[in-house]
């Protein structure tokens, strides 16, 4: 019938860009990595309801990511090893696949190679040293420049998670969730990590003092947001993810990082241009596989049910990121 011709091809296109995506964020080996995360037999670290799978295996971590590498770059020995060993600007995709199958190990894959990627991650710490602008040194494995990695990105993967997730998580699971991501963030060396949400954001408020945007900083900024190495085609989708990760920074890195303030129009412009698009992903990723979606999560808001019933979600490297 013409209307079963119709729907087929939509989903054939869907298929087809979908796994488009998945590849660009994923990588090249991608979908083998997908098979021998969730493949693997033996325990994992996290029970099949805890709250970080639901937070990493949902399409807001495309928002949440953009938004930690921006919060991320206002420290400025933090972004003095990424300018100098991360390779954001001559292998973005790259360091986006490394980024992301390391946070699909640590959520999904079994505890042996859970920790596999954890050792190599701090293999490669330990080599990278070097010297900010500023003349100070940094390494890689300083438990300080972990911490405020860390931090920067639990508190995007969650604001993202809350703001433009499919299930929000209530005021219990977002604690459990900063708890579970605190065990992996201890894992790599950092210490004294935040397991409450409350916690977390004193956290960030005692780094303020430390944080500083320089011209390295704003350059990555000016790439994130208005150069992405991205196909014209999609820059639209891109824009949008963009505007909704530089709308949920707090005011004072926005300020920082030299970004026009926004008011409460272009806010929630910018807020409903992010419902859009991670609807969009979730829809083009799939409901029957949407193992692509954090790209590795085993359905569209994380591999099982719940952790808590949702409530309605708040308005408001060094070398040291993963890889």
């Amino acid at each position: 019938m013409p209307h079963d011709g119709g729907v087929r091809a939509v989903d054939a296109w869907r298929d087809r860009v979908g796994t488009s995506l998945f590849l660009r964020v994923a990588g090249p080996d991608g979908v083998r990595s997908r098979q021998r995360i969730h493949g693997t037999p033996g325990p994992r670290w996290f029970a099949p309801d805890a709250a970080i799978l639901r937070v990493h295996g949902d399409a807001s971590m495309f928002v949440g990511g953009l938004r930690a590498l921006l919060l991320q770059s206002l420290h400025p020995l933090a972004m003095a090893g990424v300018a100098g060993h991360s390779g954001y600007r001559g292998d973005p995709w790259g360091r986006l696949a490394r980024t992301s199958t390391f946070l699909a190990e640590t959520t999904f894959a079994s505890a042996g190679d859970a920790q596999a990627a954890v050792d190599r991650v701090r293999a490669v710490h330990a080599r990278v040293r070097g010297r900010a602008p500023d003349g100070r040194p940094y390494r890689a494995d300083d438990p300080e420049l972990l911490t405020w990695v860390h931090v920067a990105e639990v508190d995007s993967f969650l604001r993202a998670h809350q703001r433009f997730g499919a299930r929000p998580l209530d005021a219990r699971g977002q604690d459990q969730y900063v708890a579970q991501a605190a065990s992996v963030g201890h894992r790599l060396g950092a210490v004294d990590l935040p397991e409450t949400v409350a916690e977390l954001a004193a956290a960030i408020d005692a780094f303020r003092p430390a944080l500083a945007a320089g011209e390295q900083a704003r350059d990555t900024a000016r790439f994130l947001l208005t150069e992405p190495p991205v196909p014209w085609s999609l820059r639209p989708g891109y824009a949008l993810l963009a505007g909704a990760a530089a709308a949920t920074l707090p005011p004072w890195a926005a300020a920082e990082l030299g970004l026009r303030p926004h008011g409460p129009v272009r806010h929630r412009l910018h807020e409903a241009g992010g419902v859009l698009v991670t609807r969009t992903i979730r829809w083009l990723l799939g409901p029957d596989d949407a193992s692509r979606v954090s790209p590795h999560a085993d359905t569209p808001d994380g591999p099982v049910g719940p952790v808590e019933e949702p409530v309605d979600a708040p308005t408001a490297d060094p070398a040291a990121t993963p890889h």
